[in-house]
């Protein structure tokens, strides 16, 4: 797996601190074909293939309500996932009743199985998973013609 370095200057000689392990291997290992790499993300282990953020992985035990796996996705694409994934549900902690990204619950009797089926989706290129982040755009100076 790889993992994208922060922006900024590293020489040869700075050490980067080791991230603690992301949580659930296996999905990571049923990406690996896809190239995925990693990033932290509000104390999750942000996933991505290219450019595009598919999923998050999250285990925290001192607030186990939202741990699983944070589904990519838009409000538009949950009716449908709802079918792939019977337990998926809009994610707390961001304190919205909906929101686009979407939980497999780590605590659900399906996880494994839910975890392995997103995989799946996600190596089909489901277009219901993943999207490209919104990034800030520089503003640029205004060009201004100085002469008269």
């Amino acid at each position: 797996m790889k993992r994208r370095p922060k922006k900024g200057i590293h020489s040869a000689e700075q050490e980067i601190e080791p991230r603690k392990p992301a949580p659930y291997p296996f999905v990571i290992e049923a990406l690996e074909h896809l190239s995925p790499w990693t990033r932290s993300l509000f104390g999750c282990t942000a996933v991505y293939i290219g450019e595009k953020i598919i999923l998050a992985l999250r285990d925290k035990p001192a607030s186990p309500i939202d741990n699983g796996i944070w589904l990519a996705t838009t409000s538009d694409h949950h009716e449908s996932l709802r079918r792939d994934f019977p337990n998926m549900r809009s994610i707390a902690v961001l304190g919205k009743d909906v929101t686009g990204w979407q939980l497999l619950p780590a605590d659900a009797p399906d996880f494994e199985e839910s975890a392995v089926r997103a995989c799946e989706l996600i190596a089909q290129r489901d277009t219901r998973i993943g999207k490209v982040p919104v990034s800030k755009q520089r503003k640029r100076p205004s060009r201004t013609n100085s002469r008269a």
